[in-house]
């Protein structure tokens, strides 16, 4: 089992990251580069939950979101076609006082056959590096996302 932490800070605010991590409508790719919107499934949702199964291609995954806490957004696996057992991700959210929200995220991995397997060796020796490259993207899409129209940034 491979588990990753990533931190990361934000000028968004919790409520508008779970925004961004719950929507799954059209152009959820832009957001999670490895959702691809052709692959993205929505099977149930409520308030503060969801059921869906998103991916790229062959590797896929069905989780359960849940955000009823505000300050902590669970994501676990529960199908995939190379991730079982403990697989999923946190989410927790804490306010600074220079008013940034950090982000702490915890990756865990367990392969269910030998591509989860390879998978889960790959991201323990790279998976800090490639994955905390496709979180700091979705941070800043999400935060470019929630800045007003006509706004410009330096």
């Amino acid at each position: 089992m491979t588990t990753i932490h990533l931190t990361e800070a934000t000028t968004s605010t919790p409520e508008q990251f779970i925004a961004g991590l719950t929507d799954f409508g059209p152009g959820r790719s832009k957001l999670f580069a490895n959702s691809h919107d052709e692959d993205l499934k929505v099977h149930d949702q409520g308030p503060g939950y969801a059921d869906v199964t998103e991916g790229s291609g062959s590797v896929w995954e069905r989780l359960h979101y849940d955000w009823s806490d505000p300050d902590r957004v669970v994501l676990t696996t529960t199908e995939s076609s190379v991730w079982g057992g403990e697989s999923g991700y946190t989410y927790t959210f804490k306010q600074r006082a220079d008013g940034a929200t950090e982000i702490d995220a915890v990756i865990v991995r367990e392969g269910k056959n030998l591509k989860g397997h390879l998978l889960a060796t790959v991201f323990a020796v790279f998976g800090k590096r490639v994955l905390g490259m496709a979180f700091e993207n979705s941070v800043r899409a999400i935060e470019t996302r929630n800045i007003p129209t006509g706004t410009t940034t330096k």
